[in-house]
């Protein structure tokens, strides 16, 4: 509780400092760091595209599944295994990596485009504004000033996990599942800040993988659209519901 406590009397405290010249304020962030992350945010969008990608093959031919999710997880360990002076190759396995993982959500995309495709365009615009918003907010703050949350999001996530594990073996509950999606959503957007400033921190100490940097900040990415993604589909669904009773 005093860790929570403690984030927002700085939150508070950082909005009374906050002004337009504060926005443009990146001096603590070195230009070699700076360069560091438009590389991370460009390999970013490329592998955000090659998921797209993923997810439009599974549309036309039904690739997605167990074997993709398989597959995705494949890439991603291989990807870590290699040396990071083996650039393109781990760029290639980035990009399959997203390719994979974009088909395995691609059921998911399939399900939103049939009953609203509108929801799914509001959905990745929400996330890519909830992860913009918030990867600056962790830009923009004090050096590390976050980074004590990662421990607080790793039990959350571990929480989460067995929460899962059980309700697949005792069975779930409807308001179960709304409990982990939103919770969810809540730790990986946490994710999207602590991330950011890890990436930073690590960057200043010397570590310019920015290939591994960009594979983390996808993984929050993916997890935060597919969770906005439930949601509006459920609340889309309710309405639906609605309007079909009142008729």
């Amino acid at each position: 509780m005093d860790a929570f406590a403690s984030f927002f009397d700085s939150q508070s405290a950082s909005r009374n400092r906050w002004s337009y010249d504060s926005l443009k304020n990146f001096r603590q962030i070195s230009p070699l760091v700076q360069t560091h992350l438009k590389q991370v945010y460009l390999t970013l969008c490329c592998a955000l595209v090659a998921s797209a990608a993923g997810a439009y093959l599974h549309i036309l031919w039904n690739i997605g599944g167990l074997l993709t999710t398989f597959a995705c997880f494949g890439c991603m360990t291989w990807l870590l295994s290699i040396s990071p002076y083996e650039e393109q190759k781990r760029v290639a396995l980035l990009m399959a990596a997203a390719l994979f993982q974009g088909a395995s959500i691609g059921p998911l995309i399939d399900l939103a485009i049939q009953i609203d495709p509108s929801v799914l365009i509001a959905a990745f615009v929400g996330t890519a504004l909830a992860f913009g918003c918030f990867s600056a907010a962790a830009m923009l703050a004090r050096r590390r000033e976050y980074l004590y949350l990662g421990g607080l999001l790793s039990s959350g996530l571990s929480i989460l996990l067995w929460l899962h594990f059980a309700s697949s073996i005792f069975g779930g509950s409807a308001a179960l599942f709304k409990f982990e999606l939103y919770f969810g959503l809540l730790l990986f957007v946490g994710y999207v800040v602590v991330d950011t400033q890890e990436i930073i921190e690590r960057a200043h100490l010397g570590d310019l993988d920015y290939v591994k940097h960009a594979l983390s900040l996808f993984t929050d990415f993916v997890a935060v659209f597919v969770r906005i993604l439930i949601i509006m589909l459920k609340n889309s669904s309710e309405k639906e519901k609605k309007k079909k009773r009142r008729d």
